[in-house]
Parts: structure tokens; C-alpha cells; sequence
């Protein structure tokens, strides 16, 4: 029994001692006890993971997260590009579309009857119809519109082809120049190189050894009109139609 209370003592007095001593710097970051939850706290997370739904009555978890798919560097760069030739073309005011002008049916170009006595190749120009005639024999000729002088430039006769050009230079006689700036103020390049923009449009026959011409137009629609300088201007679609009938030396009547 005495020993008992001996053994006793001496534990008191080793546990006071235990708390007598201070802690050192080495003790927080011992080993700690491991972290128990409670099984209602974990259970919804680990049904989540296995993609189990949460029991009846508890939270419900998505079992899977909605993916989210990244854009391409390249993808996001098309997207803004189209946001903002949208955005433009919503900013920009509408304009309207200027109206097409044609020119009359009767102007088009048709094969009609011929009942002449001109050789096949011979132009006729009739003035005051707006029309040009390539005979072709057999008793028909090519028609085709044209436009022509306008008062004080209208003219008639009999010439050649002499020569023939595609997409011609356009060099105004002097004479032009002068007044088509006294009368009507614009001011004629001196030469001005072939293409769409040319007056003289896609193909030229020079008729003789006049200024007058045969040829095309970036104006179809004054077809049927009189309206040039003493030319004879046609559609850029006919006159190439008529360069490749017509030949050089061929017979031309104006009337």
C-alpha cells in the first residue's frame, strides 16, 4: 500500500513538471493528429466525385461540370473582325442605287430584210432611223443602234474603212477642244490611252481620211440619240460584233 502511494506521488510530480516546462520552437511543426470529419460532411463529396447523385433529401451536386470550350487565338480573332465590319456596315448611311438606264428594244441588235443592191460588207448608216445596216447577202443585213450627230454636226457621204483599232487612243482635234470649252466650260485631255473610261469605248473604224469614226461608248444609254460630234458611236458589245464583220477597204454610206 505504501508503495502504491509512493508510485502515485511520483506521477504527479513527473505530470506537474510536463506543464512547468516551456514548449520550444520545434514542437509546431511536429507531427499533428490527423483530421477527422464527420461522415455527414463527406459523404455528399465523395458520391460527387464517383458521379453518384446525393442521397434522397440531402444536397444535390452536378455530377458533372459544364464544360467550357476555350476559343483559338485564330477563332477569337475572326469573331471580333466580323463584329466590326457588322458594326460598320450598321453605322453606314444607305445609299441609294442610282437607276439603270437602257436603251430602247427597237435600238437592239437584230437581222432584218434586205432588199438593196449593195454588196455584201457595205455599211449603211441611216441617220434619221439611228440605225447602221451590215449587209450580209441572201437578202438580209445586220441592224444595229447607233447614236449620231447632233445639230451642226451631222453629215453624209460615201467613205472607207481605212483602218481598224481596238481599244483606240482618243486624241480630239483642236477644234473640238476649243469648243467644247467655250460652249460648254469642261476642258478635253489633249491624248487620252485606250480603256472602259475612253469615249471612244472598245473598237474604232476610221472612215477615210476624215476625224469621223465608227465606234464604241461608256455611254450606252445616249444610243438612239444625237449627241456626238459628227461620229457614229454604238454599244461597245455591237461595235465589236460589227469590227469583226466589217474589213478594211469596205464601203461606208452615210445618209
Amino acid at each position: 500500500m505504501k508503495q502504491l502511494a509512493l508510485f502515485l506521488m511520483s506521477g504527479a510530480v513527473l505530470g506537474l513538471a510536463a506543464f512547468s516546462v516551456p514548449a520550444s520552437a520545434g514542437d509546431r511543426y511536429g507531427q499533428r493528429p490527423p483530421v477527422v470529419l464527420s461522415p455527414d460532411l463527406t459523404a455528399p463529396w465523395v458520391m460527387q466525385l464517383r458521379g453518384q447523385a446525393a442521397p434522397r433529401g440531402g444536397v444535390v451536386y452536378r455530377t458533372k461540370p459544364r464544360a467550357v470550350r476555350a476559343l483559338a487565338p485564330q477563332t477569337r480573332a475572326l469573331n471580333s473582325q466580323r463584329r466590326q465590319v457588322t458594326n460598320v456596315a450598321l453605322a453606314a448611311p444607305r445609299v441609294k442605287a442610282a437607276p439603270t438606264r437602257q436603251i430602247e428594244d427597237r435600238f437592239l441588235p437584230q437581222t432584218v430584210a434586205y432588199t438593196g443592191n449593195q454588196k455584201p460588207g457595205t455599211i449603211i448608216i441611216n441617220t434619221s432611223e439611228r440605225h447602221l445596216y451590215y449587209v450580209m447577202g441572201d437578202g438580209q443585213a445586220r441592224r444595229y443602234g447607233v447614236g449620231v450627230g447632233k445639230e451642226g454636226h451631222a453629215w453624209s457621204g460615201t467613205e472607207k474603212i481605212t483602218r481598224k483599232a481596238e481599244w483606240p487612243d482618243w486624241r480630239p482635234p483642236a477644234e473640238m477642244i476649243k469648243r467644247v470649252r467655250e460652249k460648254e466650260g469642261r476642258i478635253l485631255p489633249a491624248h487620252m490611252k485606250g480603256g472602259p473610261e475612253n469615249p471612244l469605248g472598245a473598237r474604232a473604224l476610221y472612215l477615210g481620211s476624215t476625224l469621223y469614226r465608227i465606234h464604241g461608248t461608256n455611254q450606252p444609254w445616249t444610243i438612239g440619240k444625237a449627241v456626238s460630234s459628227g461620229c457614229i458611236r454604238m454599244r461597245n458589245e455591237d461595235v465589236t460584233d460589227l469590227y469583226e464583220r466589217a474589213k478594211i477597204g469596205a464601203k461606208v454610206i452615210v445618209m
